[in-house]
């Protein structure tokens, strides 16, 4: 893997850079160059994508915004998800790339493989299961062949979960067995907002829920097992005590790639599998009702395509304001920050979970800036540095993995604390 990122033209490429996401990597990326990594040397990097105006214009906006008028040379190589033959040269040239084109269910598939074929690494930031999971399941081995690494959900979906639970359980004295996290988000006057790019997937993706629960079944993995105590999921609306909130449990990835983690640690490490369920902070009760009436027209229009049609159309007043078309203004983002905290349980040195109850509780939170446009390119960029830098620490031979499952004996946890995700614990007793 040293070889390869040293004898390879560029070091990491940012496909899609043009993308609304895909600028704000590019101007990680270019932090990145900065940093401690890369004191004394060159890191070799390239944007690509279907257009040269597009990407000058992004290199432009980033020099300018970063006060790095070099930028403006960063190299650009031009690449299109229908045009094979353009992957395989950009995948060619790169040790490591960063996907930023969705929704992946459309536009993932294509960049895995010419990666695989290519001998590149590939990171994406999907929030899509049923992408993620088929991907695992099509080309692990592929992938493993190749030596190469490819890591989905490796941005806010759902690196901060991910690790989260992994760092609550190396936090833990003892053996932990069960964790709640719940996510809270915080906005500035202006309130928050993404890109309706976040929507669209969103959509596509509650259509396809009956198709992504036939697919689990085909792959009749068998249940983990259940260490100690057996974890509960609350209701669809409660309160909480723990964050003095209501919540409802979290709709997005976070749970289902925590759990491919945990199957991939127990497997292959035989650790003790963690249960994991995720609940999303909504606030007070003025919230819950607003939160229930948008998520009723939200279901009742993807049961059909002109329903579908409209909800892409107008997605900021279908969201009541949360996704646009036009994305967070700069304040919104300035303003606009996370945490999960995860409660967790478990089992003292010495006790038995299958006869004893829990006797070790800890509390541990993963808080960041704005999720879609500062934490995903954060932690991208972050897991892209670990691969380059830590290819000794990452799993024996090259797959499909989970963030947790790549990099958990890393030192990506670090990494990430310093570009200003943090992971704290909060309280731990017996």
């Amino acid at each position: 893997m040293a070889t390869r990122a040293s004898s390879r033209p560029y070091q990491i490429v940012v496909f899609g850079a043009s993308g609304f996401t895909g600028q704000f990597v590019v101007e990680e990326v270019a932090r990145a160059a900065d940093g401690e990594d890369y004191r004394g040397q060159e890191l070799r990097w390239a944007v690509a994508g279907r257009s040269k105006k597009k990407l000058e214009d992004v290199l432009s906006w980033a020099a300018d915004r970063m006060g790095k008028p070099q930028l403006k040379s960063i190299d650009i190589l031009i690449s299109d998800v229908s045009d094979e033959a353009s992957l395989a040269e950009m995948c060619k040239k790169a040790s490591v790339v960063l996907d930023c084109v969705g929704p992946y269910r459309f536009y993932g598939e294509a960049v895995v493989k010419a990666c695989i074929e290519n001998g590149a690494h590939f990171l994406d930031i999907s929030g899509e299961p049923k992408f993620l999971e088929s991907m695992q399941m099509k080309y692990d081995s592929q992938a493993a062949d190749s030596g190469v690494y490819v890591v989905g959900s490796s941005g806010f979906d759902s690196i901060p979960a991910d690790l989260g639970v992994l760092f609550t359980r190396n936090s833990m004295q003892g053996t932990l067995t069960a964790v709640e996290g719940f996510l809270s988000l915080k906005s500035g006057p202006e309130g928050t907002c993404l890109n309706e790019g976040t929507w669209q997937s969103a959509i596509h993706e509650a259509k396809d829920q009956a198709n992504l629960k036939n697919f689990r079944k085909q792959l009749a993995l068998k249940p983990l097992p259940v260490i100690g105590k057996r974890l509960k999921s609350r209701g669809a609306i409660f309160y909480s005590n723990e964050v003095q909130k209501y919540s409802i449990p979290f709709p997005g990835s976070d749970a289902a790639v925590v759990e491919r983690t945990q199957r991939y640690l127990y497997e292959n490490l035989q650790e003790t599998p963690v249960q994991y369920v995720e609940y999303f902070a909504v606030g007070g009760i003025s919230s819950v009702i607003k939160l229930m009436f948008g998520g009723f027209f939200f279901l009742l229009f993807i049961l059909c395509s002109c329903g579908r049609k409209l909800l892409i159309k107008y997605p900021k007043f279908f969201s009541f304001g949360y996704f646009s078309k036009e994305g967070p203004t700069a304040n919104q983002i300035a303003e606009s920050s996370f945490s999960i905290t995860f409660f967790g349980e478990g089992y003292s040195q010495g006790t038995d979970p299958q006869q004893e109850k829990p006797n070790v509780k800890i509390c541990t939170q993963v808080s960041g800036p704005e999720i879609g446009y500062v934490t995903t390119p954060i932690t991208m960029v972050q897991a892209g540095m670990t691969i380059l830098k830590e290819p000794e620490s990452l799993p024996k031979s090259g797959g499909v993995y989970t963030p947790g499952a790549a990099f958990s004996k890393t030192k990506l946890i670090d990494r990430l604390n310093k570009a200003g995700i943090h992971f704290t614990v909060l309280s731990q007793m017996e």
